[in-house]
């Protein structure tokens, strides 16, 4: 797929760049409700390693997407060259061989792929672990380890045995070539910079004190710029070979990951946090070719303030916001696409599930966490750990959480003292819960294609059936005495009323949720690879506001979507609008216990 992110192109035609579909999908409702976004589609699922190719493009890794796009930094076009559905699944660097051949470190299956100039690929290694930082020098292909104790390899694409040069690194990750021969890689534990010979040999640090070392990259004059993960977007330069002198770079970009220079000695930036692809100036100031925004999103929230939150995987974001980048101004940028789509709150790392309460937030991590963070202090504190795969979390009557943990079946409640208890087991995929306004607990169970309520009965909690038959549902909320959530695979917002006892009806359509249409199937990833995270499974998150309007999760482009609803017209009869014939709603006190 292309999308054309050239600025007047764009504010010509009303095209919105977007990572789902040829154009983009903007937002889409019934006559029931009128749609917008907060904040612009992010063209890419994040971006990561990023190389120029024999073509002059620039490569991008998205991990999280399971695709590499190739980005003419003249007009902003970006092609997705390397499909997600295909044989890589979680590529997070890439370097290009002396024969335009790419190579591709597939970070969650433990693979380095070979992709040849006609586009075939074949399997360089599967036996690094945690593959990362990968880099070529001439026609010699080397790549690193992102774990603890990681290791240094030299593969051979062509036949031959790997050959380990060093171990002991404390998580490998971008690396390069440097002006004396060495190879060049971060210890991004550590804060150190350390080099080692082509050949082999002993180690040599190099820099330490380093701030969150994520990336060493060399301009062409050999200046070493290491790039940090953190808030602020630090970059250190180091005139390793010239006057050793140390500066500090302060990009405003959060969760810098990679960068390369082109011929000009320009240096572009990318961010696992946020996306895009930026320009990076000497002083700090930024220029933008791809806009930034969400990764996701998975859960949504909104305070008593009205302040949207968004979880983001790798943070907690507030949609429509831009974040702290220095831009140069004068820019050509459509008046609907702001340098990011999404402010970072705070760099939570693998935020999922997301509730408001009162001046807190409540996250879940699918690596098994329930966290409380306060915004205005700036402190988080783990509630729980250990659980299988946690995703949607509301706050009950009583003011405790309560928790659809997917991976084991289960609903859980955690109290004020953190003590953690099973409400109900035995779904198939727990994905999403909420409360209804007489504090009756509704859960979506994805894999079994329904809405649950979970009632007290005389042996105990049971689970009755609310509506089956539906397409991954995910996202869940009550508004009012109506239940609504997101089904994925049909990408439609549905509802039920649950005082009529009718059937479900369709409140929007053609919603940028999952996978874009016509995208290959992706394989279920990984949650761990060798003890490190690997890769979550999408959540397209829903919630109700206090003003009545709905906010969504559109994780197919990169958004959050408030539906608002319309003023009823004379005719409109709401609870018989749009029923569907797949679906069968059970009206209380005729619910059937199914576990």
């Amino acid at each position: 797929m292309r999308h054309n992110g050239h600025a007047a192109e764009a504010a010509a035609t009303g095209a919105v760049p977007s990572r789902y579909g040829e154009r983009g999908h903007g937002p889409a409702a019934s006559g029931l409700w009128s749609a917008t976004r907060l904040g612009s589609p992010n063209p890419l699922w994040g971006s990561n390693g990023v190389a120029f190719g024999p073509d002059g493009r620039l490569h991008v890794a998205q991990f999280l997407a399971g695709q590499i796009s190739a980005v003419d930094l003249a007009s902003g076009e970006v092609e997705a060259v390397v499909p997600m559905g295909g044989p890589v699944h979680s590529p997070d660097d890439l370097a290009f061989g002396a024969d335009g051949s790419m190579y591709i470190a597939d970070l969650v299956p433990g693979r380095v792929w070979r992709r040849s100039p006609g586009g075939a690929y074949s399997l360089v290694s599967d036996q690094v672990k945690v593959p990362n930082g990968i880099t070529c020098v001439g026609d010699r292909l080397f790549v690193n380890e992102m774990r603890p104790g990681g290791r240094l390899w030299e593969l051979f694409p062509d036949g031959g045995d790997p050959v380990v040069l060093t171990g002991g690194l404390a998580l490998g990750n971008a690396m390069q070539q440097g002006p004396d021969g060495h190879l060049y890689y971060p210890h991004m534990v550590t804060g150190q910079v350390w080099r080692i010979a082509p050949d082999g040999g002993e180690p040599q640090l190099v820099a330490e004190g380093v701030h969150e070392p994520v990336a060493v990259r060399f301009d062409l004059g050999g200046v070493m710029h290491v790039l940090s993960r953190g808030e602020a977007g630090l970059v250190t330069r180091i005139d390793l070979h010239g006057t050793g002198s140390r500066s500090l770079v302060t990009s405003g970009i959060t969760g810098l990951d990679n960068a390369a220079f082109d011929t000009e000695n320009r240096m572009y930036v990318s961010s696992f946090a946020s996306g895009g692809i930026t320009e990076l100036l000497p002083d700090g100031r930024t220029r933008t070719l791809v806009p930034r925004g969400l990764d996701g999103p998975y859960g949504v929230t909104v305070d008593l303030k009205g302040t949207v939150y968004a979880a983001d995987h790798y943070r907690l974001a507030e949609p429509g916001r831009p974040d702290a980048a220095r831009e140069v101004p004068g820019r050509d940028v459509p008046s609907d696409a702001a340098p990011s789509g999404a402010a970072t709150r705070a760099l939570l790392t693998f935020a999922h599930g997301l509730v408001s309460d009162g001046q807190l937030l409540h996250l879940t991590s699918q690596y098994g966490e329930v966290r409380t963070h306060d915004p205005e202090r700036g402190t988080t504190r783990v509630r729980a750990r250990g659980l299988d795969r946690p995703t949607g979390i509301t706050v009950g009557p009583d003011g405790g959480l309560v928790v659809a943990e997917s991976g084991a079946g289960r609903v859980l409640s955690i109290d004020g003292a953190d003590t953690i208890d099973v409400l109900a087991e035995g779904f198939d995929r727990p994905v999403d819960v909420t409360h209804d306004a007489e504090g009756r607990c509704y859960v979506t169970d994805e894999l079994r294609g329904a809405v649950l309520r979970i009632a007290q009965q005389e042996t105990g909690p049971g689970v009755e059936v609310v509506i089956e038959g539906l397409d991954a549902p995910q996202g869940l909320t009550a508004r009012g005495e109506e239940l609504f959530w997101v089904e994925t695979g049909t990408r439609r917002l549905r509802s039920v009323s649950l005082v009529f006892g009718d059937e479900a009806r369709t409140e929007a359509e053609d919603l940028p949720v999952g996978l874009p249409p016509g995208a290959g199937p992706r394989p279920d990833p990984a949650l761990f690879t060798h003890g490190m995270p690997g890769l979550p499974r999408p959540f397209a998150g829903l919630t109700a506001a206090p003003d009545g309007t709905l906010l969504l999760s559109a994780d197919g482009e990169g958004t959050v979507i408030r539906l608002t609803p319309r003023p009823p017209g004379p005719a409109e009869d709401r609870p018989s609008a749009q029923r569907s014939s797949r679906t069968r709603h059970r009206p209380h006190g005729t619910d059937q216990e199914t576990s």
